[in-house]
């Protein structure tokens, strides 16, 4: 007999983990809390990486923003500390992102529009004008020029008389997810590899208190991956620079501490809970049973959340703030250590200082109003919560075994066997979206004829030619030859196989550029040509 059409879809989570209408002890038949649970601060840290999680210290409230040039980023920046921000998070344009300067013909027409503008010393010193840097916690989502964002860092730091070894933070300096979902790649992927390894062993002896990378779910979620396919995704990432460190002659318990991550929060509330929870303790043995990490601090996922961009509309867009507090709240039960949360009008512009300080108090209500700061994991011991947790470490696991197989990530990403997974997911999802099988409210349903108009944040279009007009100066006032000899000893470096830091240091504090930074590493390295996936 043939389904009846209208009969309503089995309910499902975004993974696809089908969801029973009530959970017992049964679902829950030969689980050992012992095992998988332990307390918190204890391995495997399901519960959480410290004892008293947030009556310790909450999560920090770093919030995400760069736009334009860095005179009106740093006012932004301001702004935040000023309405209660703990970490700033820097956002960058597409030219930095991707090693060209703002003069670049490639930059035309970009430069300072989704994130600031950084060409040199200079800008980078702007930027933070007026803000110990070693007094505040600050994370670049920056990739394939992370090396030299935070070269740029540390220069300024230097200048302004911090103390280098007492700076915190985190550059994202995760590529591989850019080969997988997002884009911004510079070189090959094994000497874009070479670099990372290079940052960890510099910064361990140099920044020791930096996180040298976060490995990122984030933006293979917003590409279309679900909750299963973020953390099996993101991990694999993980267990690969792991090795890769390890091959280049680092032990692990020197750099694994330092090692952070960088997850979505996305619609589906206790999936997303269960979500963090399964990888926490995933990764905690993955570190000490594959790579026998000996240090407990090996073992722990620390990460860093942010709501879900891709989740926002613009129809609508006040709904978007009740979207970003449920995704800020799982993050907040599934055990974040810091957290971004999105601004409402972000599917049409960037935020406008309205709409980031709605942002950043959604946080503070949830962690000063809601109470659930109050006690660590309260949903621990959830029929429905463990049963999660589990499923999605199962087959979270199918998929590290399946990458394994093909040879490891390196090989799954360069037969597009990751990138075809996240296509196919978004593909279904958009499809549920289109058959109204999947509910977005004010889009497919619910929706109004129009809209009233909001208020926009709109970037001054001088804005690329006075930063040009900057690089130029510079440029006809640096010294000729210290420069020439400071990209020199890059290119020497990038053939050798000599640590690039030190060198990249060394170039910017001689007014070295990013673009040409990079570009001396691509004249040595090359260029990456992706291979199409359909």
């Amino acid at each position: 007999m043939a389904p009846n059409p209208k009969t309503p879809k089995s309910p499902t989570t975004s993974s696809g983990i089908p969801v029973d209408l009530v959970y017992t002890p049964e679902n829950l038949r030969g689980f050992d809390p012992a095992r998988e649970l332990g307390q918190p601060g204890e391995f495997p840290f399901t519960r959480g990486i410290q004892p008293t999680m947030y009556r310790g210290r909450l999560w920090t409230m770093r919030q995400y923003a760069g736009m334009g040039d860095a005179e009106e980023s740093n006012r932004r920046y301001k702004f935040l500390l000023a309405n209660g921000t703990k970490g700033l998070s820097v956002a960058f344009d597409l030219p930095t992102q991707i090693g060209y300067d703002s003069d670049s013909p490639w930059a035309l027409g970009e430069v300072g529009k989704v994130g600031v503008a950084i060409d040199s010393i200079e800008d980078m010193q702007r930027l933070f004008d007026g803000i110990p840097l070693d007094h505040i916690s600050t994370s670049m989502t920056i990739n394939a020029t992370a090396g030299i964002l935070l070269a740029l860092y540390v220069a300024v730091a230097k200048r302004t008389g911090a103390e280098v070894k007492k700076l915190s933070g985190t550059i994202q300096n995760d590529v591989l997810k850019e080969y997988i979902a997002r884009g911004t790649y510079i070189y090959p992927i094994t000497h874009a590899m070479r670099i990372v390894t290079d940052i960890f062993a510099w910064a361990a002896a140099e920044v020791p208190e930096w996180n040298t990378i976060s490995i990122s779910g984030y933006h293979m979620r917003e590409a279309g991956s679900t909750a299963v396919q973020e953390v099996a995704f993101t991990l694999a990432n993980g267990i690969t620079y792991v090795q890769a460190a390890i091959n280049a002659g680092l032990d692990v318990d020197d750099f694994a501490p330092r090692l952070s991550f960088f997850f979505n929060a996305h619609n589906n509330f206790l999936e997303e809970v269960a979500k963090f929870r399964a990888a926490r303790r995933m990764w905690a043995r993955i570190m000490k049973e594959k790579f026998a990490a000996k240090s407990p601090r090996s073992w722990m996922l620390r990460f860093h959340t942010q709501t879900a961009g891709s989740t926002l509309t613009a129809q609508q867009p006040e709904n978007n703030i009740v979207r970003t507090a449920i995704q800020a709240m799982s993050a907040v039960l599934g055990g974040t250590q810091s957290l971004h949360t999105n601004g409402y009008d972000e599917a049409l512009a960037l935020p406008t200082e309205e709409a980031a300080r709605i942002a950043l108090r959604t946080q503070q209500i949830i962690a000063h109003e809601s109470g659930v700061a109050a006690t660590v994991d309260p949903l621990a011991g959830s029929y429905y919560i463990e049963s999660l947790t589990n499923e999605i470490e199962m087959r979270a696991n199918a998929y590290l075994e399946k990458i394994a197989g093909l040879g490891g990530m390196l090989r799954a990403i360069e037969r597009g066997y990751v990138q075809q997974e996240i296509q196919t997911a978004a593909y279904d999802y958009q499809r549920a979206v289109d058959a109204k099988q999947a509910i977005v409210v004010g889009v497919n349903e619910f929706a109004r004829e129009t809209d009233p108009p909001i208020t926009l944040q709109r970037m001054d279009e001088a804005l690329e030619r006075r930063q040009v007009e900057r690089l130029h100066a510079l440029r006809a006032r640096r010294n000729p030859a210290t420069h020439a000899a400071a990209l020199k000893q890059i290119e020497d470096a990038a053939r050798s196989g000599a640590n690039l830091m030190p060198v990249i240091l060394n170039a910017v504090e001689n007014f070295a550029t990013v673009g040409e930074i990079a570009t001396t590493m691509r004249n040595v390295f090359g260029e990456y040509q992706e291979s199409v996936t359909l």
